[in-house]
């Protein structure tokens, strides 16, 4: 399961701002990104994921990776550090 491989990790970073911030420093491994957020925002993940030639996976809803990530709130986006 997705969400499995990103409760493991302890070397990770959650939200927009700072996901996109290592995916543009070239500090990131893999990103997961929530259905069910607006569509500017997963257009922009998903743009800059490519341009970095990432690995995206999507997750069902933001409370599923808020908790996966170890939070108790949502969290839209989260990606896996090198």
């Amino acid at each position: 399961m997705v969400l499995t491989e990103l409760a493991k990790q302890k070397n990770k970073v959650v939200g927009t701002k700072q996901t996109l911030h290592v995916i543009n420093n070239g500090k990131a491994a893999k990103i997961f990104i929530a259905e069910d957020i607006d569509k500017h925002i997963k257009t922009k993940l998903i743009e800059a994921s490519r341009k970095n030639n990432l690995s995206v996976e999507k997750v069902e809803s933001k409370l599923k990776l808020g908790r996966a990530c170890g939070i108790d709130v949502s969290a839209a986006c989260a990606a896996l550090l090198k």
